[in-house]
């Protein structure tokens, strides 16, 4: 009897023990994360307090103070512009192209040429924004001048393809077209990893009752990763909205409000506008262009709200 209460008690010890280990491990994992969490939300707010701080000066100026005498919102509101236009446009190009790649790699290709074709395609990620600038201005852009003078004599009638068409290829239907190629693998890569997770018996189930592949896809793998596309679209849609030196490289500035894509006249967008001129500006010029940095601060977390409410909705249905 002695020997089976000694048995019990160590069992009890050694459960104690243990029990003291995870619960010592939750804590540490606990508090590991909310540090990570605090730290994250510290910084977006030091980034805004920054922002709002420097750029006051130039939001309470008067029109007559500011660069070339013309109010605030009058100077941002091109830029802002501009900058949803990029950003738009190369998610109408890019997002469908992704998802068709994503579902390429992983149900219709074999397997070897899935592996391959999704390093190549990860690996469009890796090349510095400067190398796609200059691709877009000495290839891409001469290579597009026939096809925008054929959209302007074809379809010439739509405000986007109003002409005249531009000759050197600097347009905005270019810089679509170049921040397109540059978020393509960050929504591929996300629409992939979830349409690879479809349960497979969701898949054999809908073959099973007489579904082609396409209709395998549109009933099963489209639904289970409709909300993981939108998140990685507006990942890349966060990439576009804030991409510097592509942009400003390739584009041909002129400032001012329009829809035309193949024209010499475009508007700039805040982050290259930034760039081009914060190293010639001093004084007040200086907060007017972190005041845009704000602006382009508060489209990019108004993105992110609509993203997550679109979410939201969508797993409630």
């Amino acid at each position: 009897m002695a020997h089976f209460d000694t048995t019990t008690n160590a069992g009890q010890i050694l459960a104690a023990a243990s029990g003291g280990r995870r619960r010592r491990g939750d804590r540490i994992f606990s508090n590991t994360a909310v540090i990570a969490a605090v730290t994250i939300l510290a910084l977006l707010a030091g980034v805004a307090i920054f922002l709002v701080s420097e750029g006051l000066p130039a939001l309470t100026a008067s029109s007559s103070e500011l660069p070339k005498g013309e109010s605030f919102i009058s100077y941002a509101a091109p830029l802002a512009f501009g900058t949803c236009l990029a950003g738009v446009l190369a998610m109408i190009i890019a997002v469908p192209l992704a998802v068709a790649v994503a579902l390429f790699i992983t149900h219709i290709a074999p397997p070897r040429i899935a592996l391959w074709l999704g390093f190549v395609v990860d690996l469009l990620a890796a090349i510095p924004s400067i190398i796609y600038g200059l691709w877009g201005i000495f290839v891409l852009g001469p290579a597009a001048v026939p096809a925008m003078k054929w959209l302007e004599e074809k379809l010439g009638f739509l405000p986007i393809f109003e002409g005249p068409a531009s000759i050197t290829g600097r347009t905005m239907l270019v810089v679509g077209l170049v921040l397109a190629v540059m978020i393509l693998p960050i929504v591929s890569a996300v629409a992939r990893e979830v349409f690879a997770q479809t349960p497979r018996k969701l898949q054999e189930g809908a073959q099973a009752l007489g579904a082609t592949r396409w209709e395998m896809i549109k009933t099963t793998v489209l639904p289970f990763g409709k909300s993981s596309v939108i998140s990685g679209a507006m990942l890349g849609l966060g990439r576009a909205l804030g991409e510097t030196m592509a942009v400003a490289i390739i584009l041909s500035v002129s400032g001012g409000v329009t829809f035309n894509l193949i024209s010499q006249a475009n508007p700039s967008t805040i982050a290259a506008n930034i760039a081009l001129n914060f190293p010639e500006s001093s004084g007040l010029a200086i907060n007017v262009l972190i005041a845009t940095g704000l602006v382009l601060f508060v489209i990019t977390l108004a993105t992110n709200f609509f993203a997550r409410w679109i979410i939201a909705r969508s797993e409630v249905r």
